[in-house]
């Protein structure tokens, strides 16, 4: 059995290319292949560039707050990155799914598996399942696997410093001067 390549690892790499953009060809290749991406082309300076702007049109749909502008925003990016289903073994590792153009530059792969993944991760899991960190100083793009759906900070380590800064708001009493 070949497991879905367009689930939750696509949006979790998303959030992590969101974050910190690779700067250089040989870094964006890198960590797609750290990230499990089956790199058939290394990536180039205008990968770099197309995944830069491809980010900046993802982080409006994790910043949009209404659904159907949600979905309009993503299906645009489906419409443009998108193909019809087609069964491939590529890689020589199974048989699955693609729903990309076979022979894409690296930057088309992963716009291919970004929005798709998307699609399933909102479709799958609810409209309301892609944020920013609720930390004030943080603001950082996170996707909600939680079982809940009530994630609100990227990580655990946001949430434990605003938890930390509202429990001294709570416990700090204002200095009163004598007169």
């Amino acid at each position: 059995m070949h497991l879905n390549p367009y689930g939750e690892d696509p949006v979790r790499f998303a959030v992590d290319l969101a974050a910190a953009p690779p700067r250089t060809a040989g870094e964006l290749t890198a960590r797609c292949v750290e990230a499990g991406v089956v790199v058939e082309r290394a990536g180039t300076d205008r990968d770099v560039a197309e995944v830069a702007v491809f980010l900046e049109r993802w982080l409006a749909v994790v910043d949009s707050g209404d659904h159907r502008e949600r979905a309009g925003l993503l299906n645009a990016l489906l419409a443009e990155s998108a193909s019809s289903p087609r069964l491939t073994d590529h890689s020589g590792n199974g048989w699955h799914l693609h729903y990309r153009e076979p022979d894409l530059s690296l930057a088309g792969v992963l716009r291919a598996l970004i929005s798709v993944g998307t699609a399933l991760h909102l479709a799958g899991r609810g409209m309301d399942r892609l944020h920013r960190c609720a930390l004030a100083d943080c603001h950082r793009p996170f996707a909600d696997f939680s079982r809940g759906g009530r994630q609100r900070y990227c990580s655990p380590a946001c949430a434990n410093r605003d938890a930390v800064r509202r429990h001294r708001a709570r416990t700090t009493s204002p200095v009163r001067s004598a007169t």
